[in-house]
């Protein structure tokens, strides 16, 4: 590394203010204050298609290949006849809009008509339809919203979760192929509606309270429930981005964007940038993955984003294809002002790497950045708007935002309260009034540390999540959190992802997600058609894990970290059982209640053959 300097960007990096309250609590808050915002998302839809009609807001390539555009003066229109049509319908929060689809173009503009005339929508998860096998969350779902409307995207794809969730009696829309045996009405037909002097009235009476969207959560309990977003969340929380880059302000961004609109990354924080800088989004269909990274790669040859957002495997990625192909590399950081992660850490190799490969291809360093939040913060809350130079740092309170150290368990809980914190969940008043405290803030579970406790304003430290962690036999605490990044920072690219295990017991172990693809190339002799399961048992594999278990004792600082036994995984996580969510994150909880049988198997003596030891522990 040469140390050579970071493309110039606009950040505004504030203090931040500290008090100390009873009970060990502590108040941070950003010294700057929030901007000024408006009081409905769409007013900024209004606002650009007025000032720029002819910038694309959205586009996505069609069954052919080429770039399908959708421009600002195209989308005011569409929203105010799809929203006419919704209302024609009598769509309300009591009867809302339920959109079962990937990120498309009819789904951006049925949740910007949606916005714009005050029917409340919910968009879910492609997995519950397409990758569950029972379809159960994708009933409670249904049940719990009671829709008026559902929006399939491809009633045939789509055909199995319509006819095992969907009521007969609730009119479907699809934007193409209706599902055998059951009618549909296309989605050209709203599209074509004519809309009348409702659509500006719906539009005016919104407020800053106004029901906006549902966004489901399924938390540690493995049941979705459904976060209210108000007008007020959505809008804050981007001048709140605004106010801590405000280099997006300066520049219409444009983004290349797999992250789905289901979640809160993609959905609210980059599709809402997106809308209220008056940027354009192309819509990715890659993904994070080898076999779906290539289409993420054909986009970003062709596009050049402003600023660029992913998941760290997703980074991973794109930092091999970008040190294998020059001219990827050169129109990729071509005019990228920020690089920015979230939903885990990022590996300090993969950070290296791409810093090399930008001071390579353009003599200058790309910051990169991330924070934390979550669905019911809408979600921006804590930005490190600064290059951290490593993984795990969170930063500060954004402006706006109140937040609270809640001494739990040996650890500081991160807990909300400001503009763009959720008033609750719908229809499940027991789960509102256990979110939050006596003082009226969200409580996240997160728990976070300060970096330097005698300097607040160098941010804080992500500290794991506090009902994950445990204690052994001994009595000490194990933090799940940290020693899981650990893990599998050690363990790329050959780890998925890891359960840590040791509850009441002499010492941590590992239940091991294998990333199959990965280890695939470690057992080259099997065949192409080789399972999950005969891949786990290959010599070549185990002796890997075994040198990686190796590894982790080496490091050990004591039996709170020191991984004492280890177990490959030969069935991958299971979404319907709750062990995984759609977007592949693992629920540590439901893991170690599903595969109870295999933690008993971990520690039995004799050892069973699965179970591995650094010949330190053995």
């Amino acid at each position: 590394m040469t140390g050579a300097r970071f493309r110039s960007v606009a950040l505004r990096r504030a203090a931040v203010s500290l008090e100390r309250g009873a009970r060990g609590a502590m108040y941070l808050r950003s010294t700057a204050t929030i901007g000024p915002y408006p009081a409905r998302l769409t007013d900024r839809l209004v606002k650009w298609a007025r000032e720029a009609p002819d910038r694309t807001l959205f586009a996505k390539r069609d069954a052919g290949g080429e770039w399908r555009h959708i421009t600002y003066r195209d989308a005011i229109g569409l929203a105010r006849r799809i929203g006419q049509a919704l209302l024609d319908r009598g769509l309300s929060a009591e009867r809302p809009l339920l959109i079962l689809s990937e990120n498309d173009l009819e789904h951006a503009m049925l949740a910007l008509a949606a916005l714009h005339v005050g029917v409340p929508f919910a968009p879910v998860s492609p997995a519950y339809s397409l990758v569950s096998q029972d379809h159960g969350k994708l009933r409670h779902v249904v049940e719990l919203m009671t829709p008026g409307l559902v929006f399939v995207s491809d009633g045939k794809r789509y055909a199995r979760a319509i006819a095992a969730a969907v009521p007969e009696a609730t009119e479907l829309v699809v934007a193409r192929s209706a599902p055998d045996g059951r009618g549909a009405t296309p989605f050209a037909e709203l599209a074509a509606a004519a809309a009348t002097d409702r659509v500006d009235a719906a539009y005016a009476a919104l407020g800053p309270d106004s029901l906006a969207k549902f966004l489901f959560t399924s938390g540690s309990t493995g049941v979705p429930k459904a976060v209210i977003h108000t007008q007020r969340m959505l809008c804050a929380n981007q001048q709140q981005l605004v106010d801590c880059l405000p280099f997006m302000a300066e520049e219409p961004p444009v983004l290349v964007d797999w992250l789905p609109w289901n979640h809160t990354f993609g959905g609210s924080h980059n599709f809402g940038l997106t809308l209220y800088n008056g940027g354009t989004l192309y819509i990715d269909d890659g993904k994070p993955a080898p076999q779906l990274i290539g289409e993420t790669l054909r986009n970003l040859r062709e596009i050049a984003p402003t600023i660029y957002f992913n998941v760290p495997r997703g980074f991973e990625e794109i930092a091999a294809a970008l040190d294998a192909d020059r001219a990827l590399a050169e129109r990729f950081f071509s005019r990228v002002k920020i690089l920015f992660y979230a939903a885990a850490g990022l590996s300090q190799p993969v950070w290296d790497a791409l810093h090399r490969i930008a001071e390579r291809t353009c003599g200058e360093r790309i910051m990169m950045i991330t924070g934390l939040g979550m669905t019911e913060t809408a979600p921006f809350a804590l930005c490190a708007n600064w290059e951290a130079g490593r993984s795990g740092l969170v930063g500060i309170p954004a402006p706006g935002l109140e937040l609270k150290l809640a001494p739990v368990e040996e650890k500081l809980e991160a807990r909300y309260r400001g503009p763009n914190v959720t008033p609750g969940f719908w229809r499940q008043e027991p789960l509102t009034r256990a979110a939050f405290d006596e003082e009226g803030y969200y409580r996240s579970g997160d728990a976070v540390r300060f970096a330097d406790p005698a300097r607040p304003d160098q941010g804080l430290m992500f500290d794991g999540r506090i009902a994950e962690d445990f204690k052994l036999d001994s009595g000490t605490w194990v933090s799940v959190g940290p020693l899981r990044a650990r893990v599998l920072a050690a363990g790329a690219p050959y780890v998925q992802d890891v359960v840590i295990t040791g509850l009441d017991r002499r010492d941590v172990g590992l239940l091991v997600f294998p990333h199959v693809d990965s280890c695939r190339r470690l057992a080259a002799d099997l065949p192409a058609t080789a399972g999950q399961a005969e891949i786990v048992r290959h010599p070549a594999v185990r002796r890997w894990f075994q040198g990686l278990l190796e590894a982790l004792a080496a490091e050990a600082t004591g039996s709170a970290n020191r991984v004492a036994r280890g177990m490959l995984l030969a069935e991958p996580p299971s979404i319907d059982l709750g062990e995984v969510t759609d977007k592949g994150s693992i629920n540590q909880r439901a893991v170690l209640g599903v595969r109870a049988a295999l933690v008993e198997e971990l520690y039995a003596q004799p050892a069973s053959p699965r179970v591995m030891a650094p010949k330190a522990t053995a």
